[in-house]
């Protein structure tokens, strides 16, 4: 239930946020600001919660970690590589990494686990599309399989980058066949995923013809030269010119 509810602090179930609506830092009269990189940010994303719940308990050995890293199947980069590599702590990365050996003791992931734990954090809704989704947009050599770096640098983009990392993160999720554009057709395909996977428990509540009117209207102020697709460049400055959009950005972690 508690994880329902954490769900449910997403506005609309989109990433990007609505660009037909009032910006929330306008109806408050503050200037937007990128979010702190605190733990309990951290701690919201499901992937993280997913790895951190099969992580050794504290006490263990903290070298231990360093020393696995050369002992699993999948050889990840070592703790201070990944941490150039990152924005995490050396003590974030070997927390993560031993949820993550425990979880995956191959080294990989697979999309079957990620499907597995997008049903467990949001199961008043149906999320295997939009976790096929994720996961693709995570499988950057597309070889159906994650391996820990790939994993925790791609968390620490969409946790910890900048606007405009996680604005080109979120270009290649919509950008379904990885070509360089988005078609109306892709970027319809991951909104109806994400409020399949939210259910009813979105506010406000929406209508089901809601996917397709926000598709529209974010076409509508993108594709500026009317050619029927959104290019990388169009996407970034549209979506940094609207400050609904930018505040929408502190909300990334409560669906990844």
């Amino acid at each position: 239930m508690q994880r329902a509810k954490e769900a449910m602090k997403v506005s609309d179930g989109s990433l990007l946020g609505d660009p037909g609506s009032t910006p929330l830092s306008k109806k408050q009269g503050v200037k937007w600001q990128r979010p702190r990189l605190t733990r309990q940010a951290l701690m919201r994303c499901c992937l993280v919660k997913w790895i951190l719940s099969s992580a050794a308990p504290q006490g263990s050995d903290s070298s231990d970690s360093e020393v696995e890293l050369s002992m699993v199947r999948h050889q990840p980069e070592g703790l201070e590589q990944l941490q150039a590599q990152t924005k995490f702590t050396k003590k974030e990365l070997q927390s993560l990494y031993r949820g993550f050996k425990n979880e995956c003791p191959s080294g990989l992931v697979d999309e079957d686990t990620f499907k597995l734990i997008y049903a467990q954090f949001f199961p008043q809704g149906d999320a295997t599309t939009y976790a096929h989704f994720l996961f693709n947009a995570f499988d950057a050599d597309r070889n159906g399989a994650i391996c820990f770096e790939d994993f925790v640098v791609g968390l620490s983009v969409l946790l910890r980058g900048t606007v405009q990392e996680k604005l080109k993160w979120a270009f290649n999720l919509y950008d379904i066949n990885k070509d360089g554009y988005i078609t109306k057709e892709e970027m319809l395909a991951i909104m109806k995923s994400i409020y399949d996977m939210m259910g009813r428990h979105t506010y406000p509540l929406l209508r089901e013809d809601a996917p397709l009117e926000h598709v529209e209207r974010f076409f509508q102020k993108m594709d500026r030269n009317q050619d029927g697709v959104v290019t990388m460049d169009e996407f970034l400055e549209t979506c940094q010119k609207d400050q609904n959009i930018m505040t929408s950005m502190q909300l990334f972690e409560n669906v990844i």
